[in-house]
This record gives C-alpha cells, sequence and structure tokens, in this order.
C-alpha cells in the first residue's frame, strides 16, 4: 500500500472512531440518519466493486440484499441469534452470484444488464409467492432482537471495512485485472486473465457484503418485505450512487451514497415529496452524465486542475 492509501485509510480509521463515540453526543434521529448513510455507503461501494472496477453493470442487487435479509428474519424466527446468521447470509449471498454470474458473464454489454433485472425480479416474484417468507406480507424478527447501539455500531464498522476493502481492491493486482476487463475484456484475455473467474470473485465479493447489509437492515427495521428487500428501485439505487459520485473511484460511491441519502431523509420528512426524490436523484445523474460522464469526482479533479498553476518546465542546462 502506498503512502496515499495509507493516509486515506488512517483517515477511514479515525472517521470511524469519531463515529462510534457519536452516541455520546448526538440524537437519536441524527444517529438515524448516519445508520441510513452509512448503509448507502456500504451497497454503493459493494456494487462498485464490479460495477465500477470491471464494468459490470448489475442492476439485480436488490436480490442479495433481501437473501441476507431474509436469512437473518428465518433463522432468528427459529432461535438463532441474529448477528450469528449474518456470515451463513453472507454465504448464501456470493454461493447465488456465483449461479447467477456463471451464466450471464457470458453476456456483454446491455445484454448482461437486462439478464441481472430479469433475475431480481424472479426472485422477488418468487418470495411474495411463498409462505415460508411470509409472501407479500413479509416477516417480523423475533421480540427482543432488537439493540440500536450495537446495531448503529455494527453499520458503522462495516461501512469502514468496505471502503477499506475497496482502497486494498484498488491497488492489488486483483484490482487492475478487474480495471484490465473495464478498458477491454478481450485485452485482457490476451494477457492471460481468466475474465470470467475475476468476474465471478467481484461479484461473489461484492454481493456477500450486501447480503451482510441485509442482514443488518432485518436486524435495524425488525421488519422485511418483498416489497422493501427486494424492490427494484433499491437495485436502481444502488447504481445511480457511485455512478453520480464516480464511477471506479473509491470517494465516489461514498459522495454518491451521502447525496442520495440526504435528499431521500429530507425528502421522506415531507409528505408530498415522499417519492420524488428519485425524481430529483435522476436529474442530477442527467446533469453529471452530460457535463462530466465521470461523476463528481471527475468534476472535483478537473476543478483541480484549472486551479491548480502549471507546472514550470526545466530549464535545459548549458
Amino acid at each position: 500500500m502506498n503512502a496515499r492509501n495509507r493516509r486515506s485509510a488512517a483517515a477511514i480509521v479515525l472517521a470511524l472512531l469519531l463515529l462510534l463515540i457519536a452516541p455520546r453526543f448526538l440524537e437519536r434521529g441524527t444517529l438515524n440518519d448516519l445508520w441510513s448513510i452509512a448503509f448507502a455507503i456500504v451497497l454503493a461501494s459493494a456494487w462498485n466493486i464490479l460495477g465500477g472496477f470491471a464494468g459490470q453493470i448489475s442492476i439485480g442487487y436488490s436480490a442479495f440484499l433481501g437473501i441476507g435479509a431474509y436469512t437473518t428474519a428465518l433463522l432468528s424466527l427459529k432461535g438463532v441469534g441474529p448477528y450469528w446468521t449474518l456470515p451463513l447470509g453472507a454465504l448464501l449471498g456470493a454461493a447465488f452470484s456465483y449461479v447467477v454470474g456463471l451464466p450471464t458473464f457470458r453476456l456483454r454489454g446491455p445484454y448482461f444488464t437486462i439478464a441481472t433485472i430479469g433475475v431480481s425480479e424472479a426472485v422477488r416474484v418468487y418470495a411474495a409467492g411463498v409462505s415460508y417468507t411470509g409472501g407479500s406480507s413479509g416477516l417480523r424478527m423475533p421480540p427482543g432482537t432488537f439493540d440500536f447501539g450495537r446495531d448503529y455500531a455494527a453499520m458503522m464498522i462495516l461501512a469502514a471495512a468496505v471502503v477499506l476493502l475497496s482502497l486494498w481492491i484498488r491497488s492489488s493486482p486483483f484490482g487492475k485485472a478487474l480495471f484490465a476487463i473495464r478498458q477491454d475484456i478481450d485485452a485482457a484475455e490476451a494477457l492471460g486473465i481468466h475474465s470470467t473467474r475475476v468476474k465471478l470473485v467481484a461479484h461473489a465479493v461484492s454481493a456477500a457484503i450486501v447480503a451482510l447489509a441485509g442482514g443488518l437492515f432485518a436486524i435495524n427495521f425488525q421488519y422485511i418485505s418483498p416489497g422493501s428487500v427486494f424492490d427494484f428501485r433499491l437495485s436502481l439505487s444502488i447504481v445511480l450512487m457511485p455512478i453520480v459520485g464516480g464511477i471506479g473511484t473509491v470517494a465516489g460511491p461514498i459522495l454518491g451514497a451521502i447525496i442520495f441519502s440526504y435528499l431521500q431523509i429530507k425528502l421522506l420528512s415531507t409528505p408530498a415529496l415522499r417519492d420524488s426524490y428519485l425524481f430529483l436523484y435522476g436529474g442530477l445523474l442527467m446533469v453529471v452524465m452530460l457535463f462530466e460522464p465521470r461523476g463528481l469526482v471527475g468534476a472535483w479533479q478537473r476543478l483541480q486542475g484549472l486551479v491548480r498553476p502549471p507546472m514550470r518546465k526545466a530549464m535545459p542546462r548549458a
């Protein structure tokens, strides 16, 4: 890890420590908002491992969130401690990603994206039609499984861990293989990169993280339903956040998640505007794509290039 990455990692750890002591000073409403922002950062950063680094645009990540949430809810109702269910939920999410990825990664471009939408919708319809998931009515967590202080700390730690993982992947040989696939998959394979295997690993890692977040979602909200965890709008939101912030970067998903969460929190508190946050965020997406396809991070880098004075050329020696 180079010096820049070490500084970034130190900043992430410091931010985590500050967030973990925040409950001593902040009110519950603000802590709920911080939980929602951290949740969005986890989803956006996890998706970015496949969609940003490897360029594989999947709009079906709500399926992994739902798998994690339902694993936690179903096992908790059987008497298993909620936090003990999280590893199994992550494992099931990774396994399902392999089942989905093995055939769909043979497709490229919009065909892959359309296939992921179909898989996600199929999972939602199945979950709403079987009895053990509670059908469309959903499931409630058993009494006594809610502890906001513990849930808050768990989500903050997960968010910091995912960002640190993204930072490490970006500079690792695995990350370089993902970027090579994004640039030119045929050239990457000619260089000896097994593109399908690399994409499957990235898909499994990101799916496991999203499934973990789904389990924490079930623990925190104490109720889940197919409409809440398998929602297509949720899959779309997961994609929009890193695109607006800066796809393929570490900071981009964080910035996009913060903006998206802020808009959602503020607009949901206004009854007349509850369903308008996606409209406004979609408008922001169009502005970004028209004027700066690299997202807000790219816009910031361009601004720095305009402000920073040009380097003087060295005078030739006599």
